[in-house]
């Protein structure tokens, strides 16, 4: 049978938007990546063939693309989607371990690089997973000598787009001074409150300066102490 020919909700594809990869079994999510079959064979009848033919999943992962080529229906073009597909995992899991946020030091140790030494007050968001692992650590607004932008939809659409399931935010002042101003404790209020909303930790909020780092008091951030 076609995989055009099941019911929608029993699709590979459809099935891994709906449920997730992990619900799908290895000739499935090959199906996915491959996307279309030959004359007389399905997307998922290809997929089983390219990988007995590899005799499993190993080594199909190991396997270079001109080998593919020798199953029939495996063009240049789907051979080389799965060859890139297996070599970027190799990539991802080849690269070092990501820093961990799992105390207010350990915030500040990230974000830190990126305000010292700048005459303008910025605002970074660093974007955690639910271990405290980074995911992105990025520079969201910039302003003048004493003052910065606290946007804090902008903040939250960065967590979620990044796929983050905690985040922290920092901010330097380069006259020196680690007090936070009345605007700093109302931003920190609101983006706490934000975050609780839509289901994320909020970390903590920091005052970086070249020397120093001091936390902005909020009641509603969540515990970094792990």
């Amino acid at each position: 049978m076609r995989v055009k020919d099941l019911p929608r909700r029993e699709r590979p594809r459809e099935r891994l938007m709906t449920s997730g990869p992990a619900a799908l079994a290895d000739r499935e999510l090959l199906a996915v990546l491959l996307g279309s079959g030959f004359r007389g064979a399905s997307a998922m009848d290809l997929a089983a063939q390219v990988i007995e033919h590899c005799g499993d999943l190993d080594g199909l992962a190991r396997s270079e693309p001109h080998r593919l080529l020798a199953v029939r229906g495996v063009g240049p073009a789907k051979a080389a989607r799965v060859a890139a597909a297996f070599h970027l995992v190799r990539r991802a899991q080849s690269e070092p371990e990501r820093p961990r946020v799992t105390s207010s030091s350990d915030l500040a140790a990230v974000a830190a690089p990126l305000l010292r030494g700048h005459s303008r007050e910025r605002l970074v968001v660093v974007v955690c997973d639910p271990r405290g692992a980074v995911l992105r650590r990025t520079v969201l607004t910039e302003g003048g000598a004493d003052h910065t932008t606290v946007p804090v939809r902008e903040i939250i659409t960065a967590v979620l787009t990044s796929g983050g399931a905690a985040f922290g935010v920092a901010h330097n002042h380069p006259s020196g001074s680690l007090d936070p101003s009345d605007d700093d404790l109302t931003a920190t209020a609101r983006v706490a409150e934000a975050a609780q909303t839509v289901g994320l930790r909020f970390l903590d909020h920091l005052i970086i300066t070249d020397t120093a780092w001091r936390r902005v008091p909020c009641a509603n951030s969540g515990s970094l102490h792990l």
